[in-house]
């Protein structure tokens, strides 16, 4: 399977960065990882929503620049569906039981996704009704396909 992180923003603390390069490490025995990072937008201070729908449409160009379309696309959304762990392995194993070799996840930029890359997106998925920043979503999106791989493959995770 190959999995394909799109991501708005460039993480420049460490600890984010450690934190990644120890789940791509161990995702490794099961798939092909890729992270993708699109250039995000500066936002003024108390921007007017016009100006963050112009941000957020700008970010959009650049994540469906890298749509793959044949990739099976998830939008991290808060009104996505939300997921055990184990329903959520049930979700990537079933995806290649079905014939996807490709699965897209898509992390927006500090505003979000913009509508155009939501109604391209072939689901969206929510890790919880609070927000988080996209540097810890990245790091919790890899843990919980890496805890997924575990349970998929029978070996002990941490319930």
């Amino acid at each position: 399977m190959n999995i394909t992180i799109i991501t708005v923003g460039k993480i420049k603390e460490k600890y984010w960065n450690d934190a990644i390069a120890e789940y791509s490490k161990r995702l490794s025995r099961y798939c092909k990882l890729n992270i993708v990072e699109v250039a995000d937008e500066k936002t003024p201070d108390n921007a007017p929503a016009a100006i963050e729908e112009q941000i957020k449409k700008k970010e959009a160009e650049r994540i469906l620049k890298n749509i793959d379309d044949h990739a099976f696309v998830c939008a991290l959304a808060i009104d996505g569906k939300k997921y055990s762990s184990e329903s959520f392995s049930d979700f990537i194993n079933n995806k290649g039981i079905c014939g996807v070799s490709h699965i897209q996840f898509v992390i927006g930029g500090s505003l979000g996704l913009h509508s155009s890359v939501l109604s391209r997106a072939d689901g969206k998925i929510s890790f919880s009704d609070m927000t988080f920043p996209h540097q810890m979503m990245r790091v919790i999106l890899l843990e919980q396909i890496y805890r997924g791989y575990k349970i998929i493959s029978g070996e002990p995770y941490h319930k």
